[in-house]
């Protein structure tokens, strides 16, 4: 068994005081109430710095780590049981975790309070789902009205070679000397090698206020827990609106080297820049890898040229081993966006603008019957197919590293995908170059596919 400790702390920061009927969701352990995905998310802050891409296996080794809310008259206190050690030093909690853990706290009783319960929003529009992230990210202080754009989104795997680690970082540390901040999902792997190098740039530059926002939803934070250079974090309902939330944050972004999961950003990207509707607005996408990752997007060039067209090509740049160009080229194009928001007096901050349509937006639960019906096929507008691409890659993500995911595979065996034979040639050899450069699993681990391919 790990070492762990047991004890009572303050939150910090973000969220002090709660009422009576919140604490109690907090508390209640029926399918009903919070308390399962509070224990969840705060687990996976307290466990930052031990790199693993299994959430249940994180609460199989902390079975018996529990997180209670305390309502008390000077506000509240969070009493940890059985706690990861390592988010302490000498018994006292790590300043920046326990605003991390504050920032769960917020999120989860925002989300459950302001989204979920009240009539508000009406989720099942493009409208109310797009305000709903804006408010979102305005509680968790996100928005930042005062600052010019900057704001660099980086995508990539948390299963990725050492090479291409200081890859990461090296392309993070020249866009931090531009004075520009990094947005990642907050975990390990591509998602802190940016961060790590930034954060050496804003300190030779005597930037003292870089941002370092990390994104996550419930069902992956456990596996991809964040990392200690995270300053801001927001937890998201879902897969969907995080992608969202990147995508309307951000200025520009960079793509590292990944497995599915940052296939299906990209396909969730490019769906939403090919629509009609934002065929016109600038938003640069780099696509970058040490010269050993030539191959790896020379696959994903491929597979993008196939299912989704030459329109969706120019959509990215591919620049290979030089960080500096990275960030010029990020740079000049998030000056194009500056200029574009200027002239049509758009908001900096959150990109109201782009147009993400319905089949972005819904939730999808990757069932085997979902799975199995999903229509991959060139028979449909390209966003559509898009879509569809970015719910089958989002499946296989669950059936790697969420735990319900992880269980329905157990229970039922892999997934099953269909699509017309030429697609299908092309999603084979994708997915088995991933997992033949080990993209799928982190290093050491075997991967035993959760899908198959009819």
């Amino acid at each position: 068994m790990p070492e762990t400790i047991s004890t009572i702390i303050s939150p910090e920061g973000s969220l002090e005081v709660l009422s009576q009927h919140e604490v109690n969701r907090l508390r209640d352990t029926s399918r009903a109430g919070l308390h399962d995905l509070l224990r969840c998310c705060a687990l996976a802050v307290l466990n930052c710095g031990n790199v693993t891409d299994d959430g249940r296996a994180v609460m199989e080794t902390y079975h018996d780590f529990d997180i209670e809310v305390l309502q008390q008259d000077r506000g509240i206190r969070l009493k940890l049981t059985n706690a990861p050690i390592d988010a302490f030093v000498d018994g006292k909690m790590i300043r920046g975790i326990r605003e991390l853990l504050s920032s769960v706290l917020r999120d989860i009783v925002y989300v459950y309070n302001e989204i979920q319960t009240q009539q508000r929003f009406d989720l099942s529009t493009g409208e109310g789902t797009t305000n709903a992230v804006f408010h979102i990210l305005r509680k968790a202080g996100a928005l930042k009205p005062g600052r010019d754009p900057g704001l660099v989104v980086c995508w990539g795997g948390h299963s990725i070679s050492r090479e291409e680690y200081e890859y990461t970082k090296d392309v993070g540390y020249h866009i931090g000397l531009r004075d520009m901040d990094i947005c990642t999902g907050c975990g390990p792997g591509a998602m802190k090698g940016p961060m790590k190098g930034a954060n050496v740039a804003h300190a030779k530059q005597r930037r003292s206020l870089g941002r370092y926002l990390g994104i996550s939803e419930p069902g992956i934070i456990a596996a991809e827990s964040p990392n200690p250079i995270v300053n801001e974090l927001v937890i998201m309902p879902d897969i969907e609106k995080r992608l969202e939330a990147f995508v309307r944050v951000g200025h520009g972004i960079i793509v590292f080297p990944g497995g599915v999961g940052t296939a299906e950003e990209i396909l969730y990207l490019l769906g939403i820049l090919l629509h009609p509707e934002n065929r016109d607005m600038p938003y640069p996408v780099i696509f970058t890898g040490p010269a050993s990752a030539a191959d790896y997007f020379k696959r994903i060039d491929e597979f993008l040229a196939y299912t989704l067209g030459e329109e969706a090509r120019a959509r990215y740049k591919i620049i290979i081993d030089d960080p500096a160009g990275v960030a010029r080229a990020m740079r000049d194009g998030i000056s194009d966006v500056a200029d574009f928001r200027r002239h049509q007096q758009d908001a900096f901050y959150y990109n109201w603008r782009l147009n993400i349509a319905r089949d972005f937006q819904a939730p999808f639960e990757a069932t085997h019957e979902a799975m199995a019906g999903l229509a991959l096929h060139h028979q449909q507008p390209t966003h559509e197919l898009a879509a569809n691409l970015r719910r089958a890659f989002s499946g296989i993500v669950a059936g790697n590293v969420k735990e319900p995911g992880i269980r329905a595979i157990e229970a039922h065996g892999p997934f099953t995908l269909h699509a017309e034979p030429e697609l299908m040639r092309h999603l084979d050899a994708l997915l088995t170059s991933f997992v033949a450069q080990g993209r799928m699993k982190l290093p050491g681990t075997a991967y035993v596919p959760c899908y198959q391919l009819a």
